[in-house]
C-alpha cells in the first residue's frame, strides 16, 4: 500500500506581482539572534519571494516578502513583537494594529499563525494591495493553536504604549527585546512567558513585566530568585521596584515611577478566573500529573476488587447457608429470631406473710 503525501500549501502566492527567484529578492541578511528567537517560538516553515513591478519584459525588482508559519498563534505573535521592534502602526492603523512600518521602510504584519515581513517599494496604495492578497491565501488555523496568547491582555490599558508591548517565549528573544531581569532566572524550562510593556503618565515613567507560569508553586520559586537578583542589583538597574505575585503571575513594576504610581500599576492587573496556557507543559510537571493519575487508579482498583469480593463472598456463604437449611427439610429463608427481654413490665408485688396466698399455699 502506497501512502500519498500531499505537501503543503505555499505561504507565499507565485503571480506576476510575487516571483520566486533569490536573485531578484536580495533580502537582507538576518541578525544573529534571529534564528534562535524564531526557534524558541515555534517556527514551522519560511517561504520567500521576489516583488517585482508587471511589465511587457523582464520583471524589475521592487523589493521582497518573506512568510513566516509558526506552530500556533502565541509564537507568531512573539515573533511579531520581535520583528516590529522601533516601528509604528503602518498607514494610519490604531495602535495595536497588527502591522507595523520599521523605519527602514520595512513593513511587518500578523495574521494567525503567520508573520510577514516586506520590503516593496511601490505606491502605498499597491503595497497595500499586495499585503492583502497576501493575508487572504495565509494558513488559517482553528481551535487552540490559533488563539492568540492571553498574558499580553493582562496588561493595564491606562497609559500603555501599544507599540510598545514586547513578548517572549525564550532567553535569547527576551534579552534581544531590551528584557531588564538576568534571563537566566526566569525558569523558561519551566515554560515561562513573559510580557513587557512600557507605561508612562503623571507620576513618571517606568516598564511593566508581567510573567506567567503553569502553577502557582513554580510562579513562587521564580518570584522569590527574581526578588533576590533586584535586592542584588540595586536601584541603579532597576530604578523604584514594586513586586507582587497573584496566582501563576508574577508582576514587576519598574523605572520610574513613583511609588504610588507603581503600587496602584501592579495592583491594575487582574488575573482572569478562566486562564489557559497554551505552550505545552515542563515534564516534571507532567510527571506529578501522571502519578496522581496513576495513584487515583490504584485506588479505585482496590475499591473495586474490594466490592466484587464482598459481593462473591456474600453470595457463597448465603448460598451454602441456604443449601443445608433445604437439605435438613427447612425452608432455605427463615425468619430471624431474636431474644428479648421485656423491661416494659411493673415487677409483681410481694406478698406479706399471712395473707391468703401464702395460707393456701401453704395448705
Amino acid at each position: 500500500m502506497t501512502n500519498v503525501v500531499e505537501p503543503p500549501a505555499p505561504l507565499l502566492p507565485t503571480n506576476d506581482r510575487l516571483v520566486a527567484n533569490d536573485a531578484l529578492a536580495a533580502v537582507p541578511a538576518d541578525k544573529p539572534e534571529t534564528a534562535t528567537v524564531l526557534t524558541e517560538s515555534g517556527l514551522k516553515r519560511t517561504e520567500t519571494r521576489a516583488a517585482v513591478v508587471p511589465t511587457s519584459g523582464a520583471p524589475v525588482a521592487s523589493g521582497w516578502v518573506r512568510a513566516y508559519q509558526f506552530v500556533d498563534a502565541t509564537g507568531a505573535f512573539a515573533a511579531y513583537t520581535y520583528f516590529r521592534q522601533g516601528g509604528r502602526p503602518y498607514a494610519g492603523e490604531r495602535a495595536n494594529a497588527t502591522r507595523t512600518q520599521l523605519a527602514n521602510g520595512e513593513i511587518v504584519l500578523l495574521n494567525g499563525v503567520s508573520v510577514v515581513r516586506a520590503q516593496v517599494k511601490q505606491y502605498p496604495e499597491s503595497v497595500s494591495s499586495l499585503l492583502a492578497g497576501i493575508e487572504t491565501g495565509l494558513p488559517k488555523v482553528n481551535g487552540r493553536r490559533g488563539l492568540p496568547p492571553l498574558l499580553p491582555t493582562m496588561l493595564p490599558k491606562a497609559g500603555l504604549d501599544e507599540a510598545g508591548v514586547r513578548y517572549a517565549l525564550g532567553p535569547v528573544q527576551y534579552q534581544a527585546m531590551g528584557g531588564l531581569l538576568p534571563a537566566e532566572i526566569l525558569g523558561w524550562d519551566k515554560s515561562a512567558e513573559v510580557a513587557t510593556a512600557a507605561y508612562g503618565g503623571k507620576g513618571g515613567r517606568g516598564t511593566l513585566t508581567l510573567l506567567m507560569y503553569p502553577t502557582p508553586q513554580i510562579a513562587a520559586e521564580r518570584g522569590r530568585a527574581i526578588e533576590q537578583a533586584v535586592n542584588q542589583r540595586g536601584p541603579a538597574s532597576f530604578g523604584g521596584v514594586k513586586l507582587r505575585r497573584l496566582g501563576p503571575l508574577v508582576e514587576m513594576a519598574s523605572g520610574g515611577f513613583t511609588p504610588p504610581q507603581a503600587q496602584a500599576l501592579v495592583e491594575s492587573v487582574h488575573l482572569n478566573e478562566e486562564v489557559t496556557f497554551d505552550k505545552a507543559m515542563p515534564t516534571e510537571f507532567h510527571t506529578e500529573i501522571r502519578k496522581t493519575a496513576t495513584l487515583l487508579e490504584s485506588i479505585a482498583m482496590f475499591v473495586g476488587v474490594g466490592i466484587l469480593a464482598a459481593l462473591v463472598l456474600g453470595v457463597f456463604l448465603g448460598g451454602a447457608r441456604a443449601g443445608i437449611r433445604v437439605m435438613q427439610g427447612k425452608p432455605a429463608a427463615s425468619e430471624p429470631e431474636f431474644l428479648t427481654i421485656d423491661l416494659r413490665g411493673r415487677p409483681a408485688p410481694l406478698q406479706p406473710s399471712g395473707s391468703v396466698a401464702g395460707e393456701a399455699e401453704r395448705g
